[in-house]
Formats: C-alpha cells, sequence, structure tokens
C-alpha cells in the first residue's frame, strides 16, 4: 500500500506542476519565474530557484507529519512528492538546461520530446501565450517527432 501510494503521488504530480507552472508561476508568481525565461539574472542561480524551496516545504512537512504518526499516509505522499521532484531535477535543471553536462548527445526518443517540447515552452519570453507546461509528459506530437524516426 505505501509504494502504491507513493507512486500515485508521483503520476499526480504532473498534472499539479501543469496546473502550477501554467496558473501560479506563469501567473502571480511570475516574477520569480520571468528571469528562467527572459535569462535576465546572470549568475548562476535564478529567482526561479526559489521555487524549488516553495515546493519541498509541503513535501517535508507531509513526511514530518507522517513520520511522528507511525509512518501514516502522509510519509509516503510527501515521498512522493520528493521523487517527483527528484527527477524533475535530474531532468529539468541536468538534462533540459545542463546545469551539469550530462547526456548531451542523447538520442533516446522520449528525453529528445521532453527536451524539444520544454524548448517550445522557452520560445515564449513572455507569462502570456506558453505551452507545453507539463514536464515528463508533454503533447504527443513531441513524441511522434522522434519516435517516427526510429
Amino acid at each position: 500500500m505505501n509504494f502504491l501510494t507513493v507512486l500515485i503521488t508521483f503520476i499526480l504530480m504532473e498534472g499539479a506542476t501543469w496546473l502550477i507552472h501554467k496558473y501560479v508561476m506563469h501567473g502571480f508568481l511570475w516574477v520569480l519565474h520571468r528571469d528562467h525565461h527572459d535569462h535576465s539574472n546572470e549568475g548562476h542561480l535564478e529567482r526561479n530557484d526559489l521555487f524549488f524551496v516553495i515546493f519541498a516545504l509541503p513535501a517535508i512537512a507531509l513526511m514530518y507529519t507522517g513520520a511522528t504518526n507511525h509512518y501514516n499516509h502522509l510519509f509516503y505522499i510527501g515521498v512522493g512528492i520528493t521523487l517527483y521532484g527528484a527527477a524533475y531535477f535530474f531532468v529539468h535543471d541536468i538534462f533540459i538546461h545542463q546545469r551539469i553536462k550530462l547526456l548531451k548527445n542523447t538520442q533516446n526518443p522520449y528525453l529528445l520530446s521532453i527536451r524539444r517540447a520544454h524548448k517550445q515552452h522557452h520560445k515564449h519570453l513572455g507569462k502570456e501565450e506558453g505551452e507545453c507546461f507539463g514536464f515528463l509528459w508533454v503533447p504527443v506530437k513531441y513524441f511522434k517527432i522522434y519516435f517516427s524516426k526510429k
């Protein structure tokens, strides 16, 4: 049951990420997300990186609360959120934006699809008219580009 809770939470985080990215990050917290699109910050860190902390706090609170209550379901929901955050960091920050040079020359169709969709998202410098707000699941048209080449 605990594994199932973690897995379901991880899967549901994709929908939550889409909603948060579209309506929060490209909405009232655009002030924090904007430098990720227009690269107005010259340093290694962006204001956008604060979202890492903002999203970690509920996961930490859930794991702490669940752990103090005999490792109930709240703990495992927090674990699912944390695992999704780790996947997000690896794919978004390390793979897509190459903060650490890794998998730069991959030919994996799935990873290339994600990278292409993210490029489409970043072609819009403003907070309106965005597309591809998802993360691990992107519109099928991007999968078709790379999976049809195999």
